[in-house]
């Protein structure tokens, strides 16, 4: 119970403030926790570079083997686990379902920042050997600033039949309201990686259920505090999954959403 046999510290950054996460790490390490919880990729790199030592669990980071977090999934190694979004047969499955919704789409863009989703590549092939079976035109549409997203949407949105998909990272989250809104505006069918984008006027999200990650980390927050290591806690990838359909975005856009669709749905927002 908080207050009696527990005590949480807090501390929040938008992904975009480099200088903000890594003072509050350094504050967290300094504290000595017995344990540190971690979100994202960036949060976990900044925790990283204060502490090798106090036990740190992520709950959403793309690719841990890659970011350089952990030596091996069933090993981890170090002071760090916990739980990954990544599942490189998101790619594919993001345009079978763009397809479905939009199916007159013939170009998509890929939407990611390359300096937070550095995990893009296998997304990138899954989603293009998926597009050259279809015929469909796959675009690398990497951006490294909040202003070059108008200039992306506006130019699939300029010749007819083009589509969006936006890649899974903690740039394009903290800035869904803009790309989720560009894409309204230009009538462009966008399909993006979390429910969040969905809920403030997106079209369609297919990803990992971020909560269920949460939930497996808190699972892991109390075995380490029941002394074990995390270096003996396997990494473990997503095993939930939700489809969140806007009906109000799929009429404004001028799409009929099919009844198997709406069907396979977590959760259709009218």
């Amino acid at each position: 119970m908080e207050g009696r046999n527990i005590l949480i510290e807090t501390r929040w950054a938008t992904p975009t403030d480099a200088a903000a996460m890594q003072r509050f790490a350094k504050e967290l390490a300094a504290l000595q926790p017995d344990v540190i919880l971690a979100s994202t990729t960036p949060a976990t790199t900044a925790l990283l570079q204060q502490t090798r030592t106090i036990p740190i669990v992520f709950a959403t980071v793309g690719d841990p083997i890659g970011s350089g977090f952990v030596t091996s999934p069933s090993r981890p190694g170090g002071n760090v686990t916990g739980f990954s979004t990544f599942e490189v047969s998101l790619g594919g499955k993001w345009l079978e379902l763009l397809k479905e919704i939009a199916p007159r789409v013939a170009r998509v863009a890929l939407l990611f920042n390359p300096a937070t989703a550095t995990y893009a590549e296998p997304y990138l092939n899954s989603f293009k050997t998926a597009a050259a079976s279809v015929g469909v035109e796959a675009i690398d549409a990497a951006v490294h600033d909040r202003s070059e997203f108008e200039s992306v949407v506006a130019a699939q949105a300029r010749e007819p039949d083009g589509g969006l998909v936006v890649i899974a990272d903690a740039f394009t989250s903290a800035h869904r309201v803009e790309i989720t809104s560009l894409a309204a505006r230009y009538r462009l069918p966008a399909l993006y990686p979390w429910r969040h984008f969905v809920e403030v006027g997106g079209l369609l999200s297919y990803g990992t259920d971020l909560i269920d990650n949460f939930r497996r980390a808190g699972a892991y927050v109390d075995r380490i505090l029941k002394g074990e290591k995390p270096s003996e806690l396997p990494v473990q990838a997503p095993v939930k999954f939700e489809l969140v359909i806007n009906l109000k975005a799929a009429k404004a856009l001028g799409l009929t959403v099919p009844s198997s669709l709406l069907a396979t749905a977590d959760e259709v927002i009218e």
